[in-house]
């Protein structure tokens, strides 16, 4: 009985994983910001950002996160870290430091969004509007 205690003692510690994803930030990252006035600067302190804004103003995106798995339960994110660099030029005009306790909790909304405008088909009608619709294997068209 003993083995068998220790067996699944043993399977249940190797089945806890911890990884990292995407920006590991210094533990003094608010003290190096405070040095930071050009985009190459903060390239330099921290790395090209993970991701840019395209509407509105332009801000720079850095995003950590510790991913912690533990056997079959679900997948636990913490420590998540994400700084926001807002840009003009070069020449950075606003950060701010987001954690933990700062971001909202999203959940996904149960069923399906319906589409404006949406046409509805059946199995045989699918089936009969992409006849045509697509050229024989290799002939390169």
């Amino acid at each position: 009985m003993k083995k068998i205690l220790l067996f699944m003692m043993v399977i249940l510690l190797t089945a806890c994983q911890t990884k990292h994803r995407g920006y590991v930030f210094p533990e003094d990252l608010d003290s190096k910001l405070t040095g930071i006035k050009t985009t190459q600067q903060l390239q330099d302190v921290i790395g090209d950002p993970q991701t840019k804004t395209i509407y509105g103003d332009e801000v720079w995106i850095y995003y950590g996160a510790d991913e912690t798995r533990r056997g079959p339960f679900p997948v636990a994110y913490d420590n998540r870290t994400v700084l926001l660099a807002w840009v003009k030029g070069n020449q950075i005009v606003k950060t701010q430091v987001l954690h933990d306790e700062d971001l909202k909790s999203v959940t996904m909304a149960k069923g399906e969004t319906d589409i404006p405008a949406a046409i509805e088909l059946n199995a045989l009608e699918e089936l009969f509007n992409n006849i045509g619709r697509f050229s024989p294997a290799g002939l390169g068209q």
